[in-house]
């Protein structure tokens, strides 16, 4: 809201006494805050005197206009120009404050009526709002009157411009070199004058409603214009004018945008990006009324993309395609050119050519050199069972691994929780993605055990004595991706290896291909448990602990392992208890660092499009309610099948004091708690790793933590309920809006349709199914214990 214009005057041209002081005053100075136009934020004050000058055959001394302008470190300076102001009789005035301090250091001059040295009891009223100034002069007592000279007074007190701009002079960007009209109108009183300033500077001879301005020097500046009839005024809004450099023959010295309409003057390119790099698109435009942007993928709207700058972080494959940029105002429009995204897997090349050999073999320039024809990696961490001991470390281990992972170019899906069928189903996804000459990598944290040397995955929903047929054989996936002629198998086994006395059933997994290219790392030994660390919810196990350390390092995937295990030695407190285990037959020099070479194009599409299926999130968007209320609905992702979704209220009408945008109505079949939905901060999720993701979130929004996406049946619906309240009332309206935004991220697979395959079908389990054995009371099996640093940690059966 505008703050009307205010007067601060006082002062002479002699030092006359002041009679309630006695202090000799400064008769060439005194002031006059003005408002300066309409600020964002706050900002520091400095004040600018004007000199005095003789105004009116009447004898009465004319009072200089001080302007106040921010400091340069923030919003364009206000214009610097004084100006007389008459004042017949400031006596008698009041001095409040409202709605908090101003930031000047406030010490007026009392008022004085010329001549008879009398000072009276003259103070000043003043209103701050951040971003805005204003202050004007209130009449004391009941009895006093309104001064005429001010202006009509509205209801609030405040004094009502006479002069109401009704065209604003507005923000363009313009081709160096050329001319650019600014125009400002305002109606009022007869006899209305303009004043264009450049910053603080005015701007000779422009006074009239339009600016005509040369623009030849690159530089970019800010310009105001005052319209004043005598002593009243009033000032517009600024206008940017940003000069950019085109390279368009046709935009000569005499180019001007309101007559030419739009222009481009920087087209879009065409660029070839690697999944997990920035996508920045780059569209500039000039015309009179400045230009706006929409953005286009395969001619849909990008939501969201309104912005010259088109800029995507961690592209992925979904994100390649055909963009163009729709630019118009209110007169024209104009599409760019439409260029190709191709987004695929990091190439390698040492100045050579590429061999035309089987996926694995030298690369030719590269003495000694191999390579991938991609990297894939599935992690699954399990934490949360239903009947067994709660785990804490997989969340981070899973976390921390997943991103050192990224970094090799490794095709990461990463997994919490998972029941048997969704395990199945998740390792049937990894399998797609692997080919020949591809790197697979499987890591696993969480319950297991080993019997008869085949290692298996436990599940959560395992019963509290489970047997193989729960469980998922590690051999029978090997034996699978062997299947696939992949070029590396890495199996990363964070779990117990103890004994199932509760399963005598010797798993009949079949003769294994002689392929010189496994690796087995155990996070312990045979017969042996792994542990965790309880150093707080952001602590690592203990193999993950020192396996990042390495995980980077250009080492021979059995090297690296080797200065894992060095490394895990020298921990005090597990010597004797856990130590890792390598197993291994690679016969060649394999390494995580190795570069990627795709054999094709199809099958690395086909790959790319089956691993970004389940990274896809869903795209922001903007919900408008009827009350006027504008909510901002966000999205962001934490593993492949754990959603956070924020919402913030983006624009509201000013007679809403307070809304807020909650969700409901979340699918009973996911993993969502109540208490941890619709939360102000990110720490209140209850997630451990809420510090990490959340540094990029916008503030000021509720959060809610949607885990367990791949039990979804169906496309994921909501509620988004809004709550708001008006000003001067107690009570709050709701209004409510159905949300779809389909199936994301691991959804998209399906996971939850697979029915579990019969024991002696199951390509993951073993092939004859066995009684329970014994009885539950008799089966003990150690699972991942904690361990204090302080000291040996107590298992607990």
């Amino acid at each position: 809201m505008p703050a009307p214009p205010g007067l601060w005057a006082g002062g002479g041209s002699s030092a006359p006494t002041c009679c309630t002081t006695g202090r000799k005053r400064e008769g060439s100075r005194s002031a006059v805050l003005q408002r300066g136009g309409d600020f964002g934020g706050d900002f520091g004050l400095n004040l600018c005197v004007g000199s005095v000058h003789s105004l009116g055959a009447d004898g009465a001394q004319p009072y200089p206009v001080v302007s106040t302008h921010p400091s340069q470190a923030c919003c364009p300076p206000f214009p610097h120009h004084p100006q007389c102001v008459q004042i017949p009789n400031p006596a008698a005035v009041e001095q409040t404050e409202h709605l908090g301090p101003c930031p000047l250091p406030w010490s007026p001059l009392l008022g004085e009526r010329w001549g008879t040295g009398a000072c009276p009891s003259a103070r000043w009223a003043r209103t701050w709002w951040p971003g805005c100034v204003s202050c004007w002069i209130t009449p004391a007592g009941a009895g006093a009157s309104w001064p005429s000279w001010l202006g009509p007074r509205n209801a609030s007190g405040a004094v009502q411009d006479g002069i109401r701009i009704t065209v604003q002079p507005e923000s363009q960007v313009v081709a160096e070199g050329t001319q650019v009209s600014l125009t400002c109108c305002a109606t009022g009183p007869p006899g209305l004058m303009y004043q264009w300033f450049c910053g603080r500077q005015e701007v000779p001879g422009a006074t009239s409603p339009e600016l005509v301005i040369d623009t030849a020097t690159p530089a970019g500046q800010w310009y105001i214009c005052r319209v004043n009839c005598g002593t009243t005024f009033t000032f517009s809004r600024w206008a940017h004018v940003q000069v950019e450099k085109s390279s368009s023959p046709s935009s000569g010295s005499g180019y001007c945008p309101s007559m030419a309409g739009l222009q481009i003057l920087r087209q879009p390119r065409p660029c070839h990006l690697a999944e997990g790099d920035t996508l920045a698109l780059e569209c500039r435009a000039i015309g009179n009324p400045p230009p706006q942007y929409q953005w286009f993928r395969n001619r849909r709207p990008v939501e969201g993309a309104q912005a010259p700058l088109l800029q995507v972080k961690l592209v992925t494959t979904a994100e390649r395609g055909s963009y163009s940029c729709h630019v118009f105002n209110l007169f024209h429009e104009v599409w760019s050119q439409e260029v190709d995204v191709e987004i695929g897997p990091r190439l390698f090349t040492s100045g050579g050519s590429w061999q035309e050999e089987d996926g694995g073999s030298l690369e030719h320039g590269s003495p000694g050199q191999l390579y991938a024809t991609d990297k894939v990696a599935l992690l699954i961490g399990n934490m949360h069972y239903l009947h067994h001991k709660q785990l804490q470390a997989p969340i981070v281990d899973v976390h921390a691994l997943g991103a050192l992972l990224c970094q090799l170019n490794f095709k990461v899906v990463s997994l919490l929780d998972l029941r048997k069928a969704e395990m199945q189903m998740a390792v049937d996804e990894f399998l797609l993605l692997l080919d020949k000459g591809v790197y697979g990598l499987l890591y696993y944290a969480g319950h297991g055990y080993e019997n008869f040397g085949n290692s298996f995955m436990v599940p959560i929903d395992a019963p509290s004595a489970y047997m193989s047929e729960h469980c998922l054989c590690v051999q029978r996936v090997l034996q699978e991706m062997q299947q696939r002629r992949t070029g590396l198998n890495i199996f990363l086994l964070d779990m117990c290896r103890k004994r199932n006395l509760n399963d005598d059933i010797i798993p009949q997994v079949g003769a294994l291909e002689v392929t010189a290219n496994i690796v087995f790392g155990y996070a312990t030994c045979a017969d042996a448990e792994a542990y965790e660390l309880s150093q707080g919810e952001l602590s690592n196990g203990i193999f993950v602990t020192f396996l990042k350390r390495w995980l980077l390092e250009d080492e021979k995937i059995t090297v690296l392992l080797d200065k894992v295990a060095e490394d895990m030695g020298t921990l005090e407190i597990t010597r004797g208890r856990q130590a890792l285990e390598l197993r291994s037959n690679l016969s060649e020099r394999r390494a995580l660092t190795d570069p990627i070479r795709p054999p094709g194009q199809d099958e690395s599409s086909a790959r790319n499009l089956q691993w970004a299926k389940a990274h896809v999130l869903p795209e922001s968007r903007h919900l408008c309610f009827d009350c006027g209320v504008t909510v901002q609905l966000g999205f962001a992702a934490e593993f492949s099948n754990i959603m956070i979704i924020y919402t913030r209220v983006v624009a509201a009408p000013k007679d809403i004091t307070k809304c807020e945008a909650r969700l409901t109505d979340i699918p009973e079949e996911l993993d969502v708690d109540l208490k941890c939905t619709n939360k102000e901060s990110p720490e209140e999720l209850g997630s451990p790793l809420a510090p990490v993701w959340s540094l990029g979130c916008p503030s000021c929004c509720l959060y809610s933590r949607v885990c367990g996406l791949q039990k979804l049946r169906q496309e994921l619906a909501f509620t988004v309920c809004l709550q708001y309240r008006y000003q001067g009332m107690d009570d709050f309206v709701e209004e409510r809006q159905r949300v779809n935004v389909g199936r994301p991220l691991i959804a998209k697979l399906n996971l939850q349709w697979a029915a579990p395959p019969s024991p002696a079908h199951s390509p993951l389990c073993p092939s004859a199914p066995g009684s329970w054995g014994v009885g539950e009371s008799s089966w003990v099996n150690t699972p991942e214990e904690n361990l204090s640093p302080e000291g040996p940690g107590s298992h607990t059966l």
